[in-house]
């Protein structure tokens, strides 16, 4: 495997800076009450989008500690075809999704306005947050090409 600079040790202060930003999207979060098991769903499907396997990892044990189930996570990327989702589920998805393709479409308004009628101000908010949040994990860890091995 390729040896790479890793970012988050070689700039701690910026790395510190994103560390306190996902601590503060995480609080908006938990303020806007977003169940938890969703937050970590919001940064699985970021990251298979986004192709960062030590973040899906990561996240998706952490979602298995809180109880996510192994069904909903097998049909994660497919979660418009399944029924295993709520509509405020739903919403945060979608709206994570365009976020985290955001070149593709630019937030389309029939994205946003859907999350934002079954989503509140702070809801959508953090949703938007902690997407921001992991979306640069990802970028991280990826160029850092970050290992994964069993």
């Amino acid at each position: 495997m390729e040896t790479r600079v890793n970012l988050s040790k070689s700039d701690p202060a910026a790395y510190a800076a994103l560390l306190a930003m996902n601590k503060a999207a995480s609080e908006a979060a938990q303020a806007a009450d977003l169940d938890p098991k969703l937050c970590e769903l919001i940064k699985i499907r970021a990251s298979q989008l986004n192709g960062c396997s030590y973040c899906l990892r990561m996240h998706t044990r952490d979602a298995l500690k809180l109880g996510e189930s192994s069904d909903r996570l097998a049909v994660l990327p497919a979660w418009r075809e399944s029924e295993y989702f709520t509509a405020v589920e739903r919403a945060a998805l979608a709206l994570s999704e365009s976020i985290t393709l955001v070149s593709v479409d630019q937030v389309p308004r029939d994205t946003y306005t859907m999350a934002s009628s079954v989503l509140t101000d702070a809801q959508v908010s953090a949703v938007a947050w902690l997407s921001a949040a992991i979306n640069m994990f990802n970028r991280v860890a990826i160029t850092s090409r970050y290992r994964v091995a069993p």
